[in-house]
């Protein structure tokens, strides 16, 4: 959905940072109604981010899990969409190692 490099803004703004840093903003449209349908506050969560950096040469990727983000709610129904998601972009992120 969405590319931002941490990076490249940072030394736009004349921070020195030079670790390569992108946050990938990714969304499945009918998830995302899903969600907001049954919470409409869920929106402070998304869209769900992963981020990718270089850290010692080695290309590190991860993400906040959205079961802890939307945990904070307190909706048993919305903690089992969100494991879905999980479970769905950490196989996504594995398929990418």
């Amino acid at each position: 959905m969405w590319q931002f490099s941490v990076t490249d803004k940072l030394q736009e703004k004349g921070v020195g940072f030079s670790i390569p840093m992108v946050i990938l903003e990714v969304c499945n449209p009918q998830e995302a109604a899903r969600v907001l349908s049954k919470n409409i506050s869920a929106g402070y969560f998304l869209p769900c981010k992963i981020v990718v950096y270089k850290e010692n040469g080695i290309t590190k990727i991860g993400m906040p899990k959205p079961t802890m983000l939307v945990g904070m709610m307190d909706d048993p129904e919305l903690n089992k969409l969100a494991e879905d998601i999980e479970q769905r972009l950490i196989s996504y992120i594995n398929q990418c190692r």
